[in-house]
């Protein structure tokens, strides 16, 4: 039997109001996300699926989430924030940016299974970060995904799945620290591209941090770079194989 949560409403679900209350009937999967501010609640009903999906954007419209098109001060009691009330603490009454505020910003109940995987993702995120844009300052090389990974591991870094991987790296670069020697610099080369190869690179090179180019009587391409130190050995297995090892790079001081 599929369970049901049963809410006592004035407003249906097309927003349309009746002159007596009805009943809203939702599937099982219908949560309550809330968002507080200023000693205030907001809740609202979502799909736990569908707001996932757009917390980890695979969804990009807030609105494919919500069961209803109410601000709630209190679900339970079916008691709802006045229009006044949402205009002071959102700026707006519009439905769609206040649902994307509450879900990227509030609290919205998920499963374990969910979690886990937000948790994987964003310890994903944070590992590339780091391992794009430092380097071992013993070595001046980049370290390796599995050396950050075990990093992390060894210092117990705990992931929250609601904040972004750029708001927590450089928490967690201090915690992993002791354990990893870490360096953040830039790479700044120039190189030049043989005439035959230079537009089949030109795309790749805007990747990494194109600077200046020129292109030469000759039809070669002459360009500046400069991108995470982390990057310099990508690159370079990059530019050999599309030029065929004929690419002049050389570091600039």
């Amino acid at each position: 039997m599929v369970k049901t949560t049963i809410l006592w409403s004035r407003r249906s679900c097309l927003n349309s109001y009746d002159s007596a209350p009805h009943l809203l009937v939702f599937m099982s999967k219908t949560v309550i996300a809330k968002y507080s501010h200023g000693g205030e609640t907001f809740e609202i009903l979502v799909d736990s699926d569908l707001a996932y999906d757009y917390i980890t954007g695979k969804r990009k419209d807030p609105m494919a989430a919500l069961q209803s098109e109410e601000i709630f001060k209190d679900v339970n009691k079916g008691e709802r924030h006045s229009q006044d009330k949402i205009k002071k603490v959102f700026n707006t009454t519009d439905i769609v940016k206040i649902a994307e505020i509450i879900l990227k910003h509030g609290e919205v109940p998920i499963t374990t299974e969910q979690r886990n995987k937000l948790v994987i993702e964003k310890r994903k995120q944070i590992v590339e970060i780091i391992a794009r844009n430092s380097i071992d300052p013993r070595t001046n090389a980049p370290h390796t995904v599995q050396r950050i990974e075990n990093a992390l591991t060894e210092a117990k870094v705990q992931i929250d799945p609601f904040k972004s991987a750029s708001e927590q790296t450089e928490l967690i670069i201090k915690k992993i620290n002791m354990i990893l020697p870490l360096k953040f610099t830039t790479e700044k080369l120039e190189a030049e591209i043989p005439a035959q190869y230079a537009n089949r690179c030109y795309g790749m090179l805007k990747q990494y941090g194109l600077k200046s180019e020129e292109w030469l009587s000759n039809g070669s391409l002459k360009v500046k770079l400069e991108f995470p130190a982390g990057l310099k050995i990508e690159f370079f297995e990059k530019i050999n194989n599309l030029t065929k090892g004929e690419a002049i790079v050389k570091e600039m001081v």
